[in-house]
């Protein structure tokens, strides 16, 4: 890469000047190109007076000085845009989730495999300093064999949020599992995992819309191990996300970015990175630091023509697993992932 990329961003809402607001920090490597789903205006307010406002998301991809293509539309509409940048043989960044269904995951498998272009999936907070030691020490064996993996979601979202945005009051892009939750069960899938089967419940309790506000599930772990997820956008006030592992060695419990509790004798305890502002009761809180940190690394691996961390394989996992979530709340069975 001897040159600064254009990017194009598909979506200028709060996710999308995220990622505006990041690439701004790579001025040597990126020029954004510009943005559709945004005002003159708003790309004046972002500092962004060169770029341009595209008329459509087909227009941005079609570009020949858009390089990179950042999909950070409404959930629904990610799987056709990603599938689209791949056909025209652009590299993809996408905002979670990357699919909904399990028919969207197996489209873009399709498009991968005849187009095996570059695609990146956000999880960012796969790269906090902590999460990483944490997933080093439970590969080699040091914390003891894995019991039970928990994770919870307590969050607060109230109907204005829900208003603001209509995609958010819809199924299943909206839902709490994937929606809120989504970092949540990724990130304990990429420390625990793989996850095995899943059995859900879901429920709408405090707002009136077709997408749930509220979760839980019981999931078996490859290794044998059992853990549980929950999520809520429904009760007052939201808390950090919390994510505990238990192991025939001691327990790691973690609040946000904090780990709160380690007791794990002569092993010592993993250094936390400076946390982010948590988003259980203003999504808009969180900041762009993890955006950032993934996007060094995004840039590095199309600099070095390498894969990146977070490929999108792993982003379709992480949708398979919320899909196969949903799928035993409609039927009440106990499904497995892999075959789901």
């Amino acid at each position: 890469m001897t040159q600064r990329l254009g990017v194009g961003i598909i979506g200028l809402g709060s996710i999308g000047r995220t990622h505006a607001r990041a690439l701004a920090t790579f001025p040597d490597e990126v020029e954004l190109v510009g943005a559709v789903r945004t005002s003159r205006e708003a790309l004046d307010e972002l500092g962004l007076t060169g770029a341009r406002v595209f008329s459509s998301a087909e227009e941005l991809i079609a570009d020949p000085a858009v390089d990179v293509v950042v999909i950070a539309s409404p959930s629904e509409q990610h799987a056709d845009q990603t599938v689209a940048a791949i056909r025209a043989g652009k590299a993809a960044v996408v905002e979670k989730p990357i699919a909904l269904t399990f028919e969207e995951v197996e489209r873009i498998e399709d498009a991968l495999r005849e187009n095996p272009v570059f695609v990146s999936v956000i999880a960012q907070r796969r790269f906090e300093r902590q999460h990483l030691e944490l997933r080093d020490l439970l590969r080699s064996g040091a914390l003891g064999r894995i019991v039970l993996a928990e994770t919870f979601v307590h969050w607060h979202r109230d109907d204005a949020y829900y208003a603001s945005a209509p995609w958010r009051a819809l199924a299943p892009g909206g839902g709490s599992l994937m929606n809120q939750a989504l970092h949540s069960v990724d990130l304990l899938d990429w420390l625990v995992g793989p996850f095995e089967s899943v059995t859900g419940y879901t429920a709408t309790l405090n707002h009136d819309m077709a997408a749930e506000d509220s979760a839980v599930v019981a999931l078996r772990l490859a290794d044998g191990g059992l853990g549980v997820i929950a999520s809520t956008t429904a009760i007052k006030h939201g808390e950090p996300a919390e994510l505990a592992i238990r192991t025939t060695e001691g327990t790691v419990t973690l609040s946000g970015a904090d780990i709160v509790r380690w007791d794990f004798d002569g092993v010592p305890q993993p250094e936390t990175a400076p946390a982010a502002a948590s988003g259980a009761n203003d999504p808009s809180a969180i900041g762009i630091a993890g955006h950032v940190a993934q996007w060094a690394d995004i840039l590095g691996a199309l600099r070095e023509g390498r894969e990146p961390l977070i490929p999108a394989r792993d982003g379709l996992r992480t949708a398979r697993i919320i899909a196969s979530i949903y799928r035993s709340a409609e039927t009440g069975e106990h499904v497995s992932v892999k075959d789901a």
